[in-house]
């Protein structure tokens, strides 16, 4: 039986999730049962502090990049591997399936973003994925429940889920930082773009994505054409974006980044709401009693 202790935070355009999860069940052992090829050198993409300049060029150094033959479980359990997505440009995202707000929001923004070109192009021109990083709890019956819940429906999107082994590998090979805290985990929240080649043509960042970022570069993908190589230098995206997250660290009993006034914001509107709808439902009681 698993316990999971969440705490979210959405910090700037960049995300960071956090949780718990324990077993009663020691011995139990969830991990996707599957052949894949030889590991090999593995990517340690585990850092001691996830550093926002760090992560950001952890991430742009893998633009150019040819996507190796990875194998995963869809949400049916059966083995895909990354090349039968050759050939389209393909979007993908890490997510991970015990996040209860931030990762579902994004996710849900991505599929805002791109349903339109799905709806203009067809679904055939590109695919998208979403690999949950957190195992063996992101397991495949995990991915299909949190794509289910969270709606997500597009035809051409896939929930993957890779053997515990390759995490670090697979990771490391996208640019994705991500670091286990007290509180669980903060990540880097990317979407990277692929070619129909199979090469990292660009990372977007952020909750959201603008059709500048994400949907334009996509289309010219769609088209055939080349993307443009971003300009932007690492001292830019530290400023537009945030990467470290705010969540709570139980041992110091602070938050790593001090965002607790938007807690006691979020908590004071939350209040006011509560209160005029209770003087509201009150005054209509009043009227009804008096009528």
């Amino acid at each position: 039986m698993f316990l999971h202790f969440l705490r979210v935070l959405t910090v700037g355009g960049l995300i960071c999730c956090g949780f718990f999860a324990s077993s009663s069940h020691a011995n139990t052992d969830t991990t996707p049962k599957v052949t894949a090829r030889p590991l090999g050198s593995v990517v340690d993409t585990t850092l001691t502090v996830l550093d926002e300049k760090a992560a950001l060029e952890r991430s742009q150094s893998v633009i150019g990049r040819k996507l190796d033959d990875f194998v995963l479980l869809d949400r049916q359990g059966r083995q895909v591997s990354l090349s039968q997505f050759k050939g389209k440009p393909l979007l993908v995202s890490f997510i991970y399936t015990a996040c209860f707000q931030v990762c579902p929001t994004t996710t849900r923004n991505l599929q805002k973003a791109v349903e339109g070109t799905v709806v203009t192009l067809g679904p055939e021109r590109f695919n998208i994925i979403s690999i949950g990083f957190n195992q063996p709890f992101d397991s495949p019956d995990a991915m299909k429940s949190f794509s289910r819940q969270y709606g997500i429906h597009l035809p051409n999107w896939e929930f993957l889920s890779p053997p515990t082994a390759m995490v670090a590998e697979l990771t490391g090979h996208f640019g994705f930082s991500y670091v286990a805290t007290v509180a669980g985990f903060d990540h880097i929240n990317q979407v990277t773009i692929i070619d129909s080649d199979g090469k990292i043509v660009r990372q977007v960042y952020g909750e959201t994505f603008t059709a500048e970022a994400l949907v334009e570069p996509l289309k010219t993908l769609v088209a055939g054409a080349p993307i443009p190589p971003q300009v932007n230098t690492i001292e830019e995206l530290v400023e537009r974006f945030r990467i470290l997250c705010s969540v709570y660290d139980p041992v110091t009993g602070k938050y790593r980044t001090n965002y607790a006034v938007y807690f006691e914001i979020a908590g004071a509107l939350t209040f006011l709401a509560w209160l005029a709808w209770y003087f509201w439902q009150d005054r209509r009681h009043r009227k009804a009693k008096s009528g």
